[in-house]
């Protein structure tokens, strides 16, 4: 399988912006690497690159899987660890902008907060 192309600056454009709404303020996301399993039927493991940032006690990461394929979770601990419902976007936009809002769901029905 051949390497996967790096977050283009277009993409990361869409993602910081994104970010930047969310917060009213930048947030630069640091560059991450994460191993994947991109087919259920093979033990494979990929090197795909990420974005990963934390923000008001959550940490977040977005994974490109391929040309124009994402994608993402958030979590608090090893046991608190969530998704979209989504396994994959085809859009950066979509992808950032459901993690975001599926987080901020989460943070609103979370105990404690």
């Amino acid at each position: 399988m051949s390497k996967i192309a790096d977050f283009s600056g277009a993409e990361l454009w869409v993602i910081k912006s994104t970010l930047r709404e969310r917060y009213s303020r930048p947030v630069e996301p640091e560059p991450a690497e994460a191993e994947l399993r991109l087919d259920p039927h093979s033990t494979e493991l990929v090197v795909c690159p990420s974005v990963y940032w934390e923000q008001r006690g959550a940490r977040f990461i977005v994974t490109k899987t391929g040309d124009g394929r994402y994608r993402c979770q958030f979590f608090y601990s090893v046991r608190e660890q969530y998704g979209t419902g989504i396994e994959e976007y085809n859009d950066i936009g979509e992808c950032i902008t459901a993690l975001l809002q599926v987080q901020a769901d989460h943070e609103r029905s979370r105990p404690g907060r």
